[in-house]
């Protein structure tokens, strides 16, 4: 195990803990960090003590895991999830257990976790509880559920999801018996809330492999949200895109809309319950790769006057990554450069000066149009004087 050590805060609270006689570990996502030499974004502690008694230990803590049993401690300014060992009843809904209860045994809290690579625990001297099999697993790059894959899968669909999210930013396999699994109780996933859905997508898309996102179509996880799965393998690869949203968000949605996967980039996005924001730009973004691309700065300058500056880079980007065309990013970002104005904000006049020259209503809209394409036309022409000349039509 790499050596990293855990902070002085989450040190003080296994300690405290451990010297009041509970027995307390590191667990889950923060170990398999550490074995693989990644600092650890956050800290999880499981513990013989129950959640009265973590409150009563840490004055200032608050229980914030309902039935769970989770307290959040809050200690040195930092906050602190500890959770008691819990046993789980059968999940009825495939997401939440029937029943809770609070035990002592560390193995029968880990027998309960997702995937072994997670139900590994390590105690304040060191020594590492690894009942499943989880390091061999993380030292093979294997993906594998606690278990039976079809139990862990029944008691929570939203498993399925992180298998592959875990697989694309690890870089691991998925097991075979784990992925069998997958292909068979796929169609639980249509009992998840759309948003948690969307967050695990999200995840997937924003990692080094999120081509993973393309095989939750093929593996039928995302059928209640689709007309049909993608017709084998295609060329196109979100890698190809850069690593932020709104660009993956709008490569894999417009995959499946060009695919017939979905009706419309947009309704599968509104369907996932995206931001509104992050809807628009990819609808806009959709809507410029379904016509023919502009080809000169004249054409660029007029699609960013409809669509805005994120939509339009966003879709140039697209462009390139999926082959459909050349160099398309590199043209916007020259008409960007320029400083040429394709907008009403850059025009060298406003609807207060036309209102000066005496246009009213719907006359001011008209003219600041006019003037936007004559500018987008001659772009050194974009003058105060002469646009207002123009105007008032007094031009030479």
């Amino acid at each position: 195990m790499a050596v990293i050590t855990p902070p002085k805060y989450v040190r003080q609270v296994l300690v405290t803990l451990q010297g009041r006689g509970y027995p307390a570990f590191l667990v889950g996502g923060c170990v398999r960090d550490m074995v693989l030499g990644v600092q650890p974004n956050d800290w999880d502690i499981c513990t013989a003590a129950l959640p009265e008694q973590i409150l009563e230990l840490f004055p200032g803590s608050r229980l914030t895991g309902g039935r769970n049993g989770t307290v959040t401690v809050r200690i040195h300014s930092h906050d602190l999830e500890v959770t008691p060992f819990r046993d789980e009843s059968r999940y009825t809904d495939h997401r939440h257990p029937d029943l809770v209860r609070f035990v002592t045994d560390l193995t029968a809290d880990l027998s309960r976790r997702d995937f072994t690579v997670n139900a590994i625990a390590l105690s304040t001297d060191g020594v590492v509880s690894d009942p499943y099999g989880g390091l061999a697993d993380l030292r093979r790059g294997v993906i594998r559920c606690v278990g039976e894959p079809e139990r862990r899968f029944d008691e929570d669909a939203l498993r399925m999801l992180r298998a592959l999210r875990f697989s694309a930013r690890l870089g691991f396999s998925i097991d075979l018996f784990t992925m069998e699994a997958i292909r068979e109780k796929a169609p639980l996933c249509a009992t998840l809330a759309p948003e948690r859905v969307r967050d695990e997508l999200e995840k997937i898309l924003l990692t080094k492999n999120p081509d993973k996102a393309l095989e939750t179509v093929e593996l039928g996880l995302l059928d209640a949200f689709l007309l049909r799965r993608l017709p084998g393998e295609i060329p196109e690869r979100l890698d190809a895109l850069p690593r932020r949203m709104p660009d993956r968000w709008l490569g894999f949605a417009w995959l499946l809309e060009h695919y017939g996967c979905v009706r419309s980039a947009e309704d599968f996005l509104r369907a996932l319950r995206l931001d509104n924001r992050s809807i628009h730009v990819s609808a806009q973004a959709a809507a410029i790769l379904n016509q023919p691309l502009p080809e000169t700065a004249k054409d660029w300058k007029q699609c960013l006057r409809r669509s805005g500056i994120e939509a339009t880079v966003c879709a140039a980007r697209c462009a390139d990554a999926f082959s459909l065309s050349e160099g398309k990013n590199r043209d916007v970002k020259a008409v960007l450069k320029s400083g040429e104005c394709f907008s009403l904000r850059q025009l060298a006049v406003t609807g207060e000066d036309l209102t000066a020259l005496g246009l009213k209503g719907r006359a001011v809209g008209e003219m600041l149009d006019f003037l936007l394409d004559y500018v987008i036309d001659y772009p050194d022409n974009n003058r105060r004087e002469l646009l207002l000349s123009l105007a008032a039509g007094t031009e030479e």
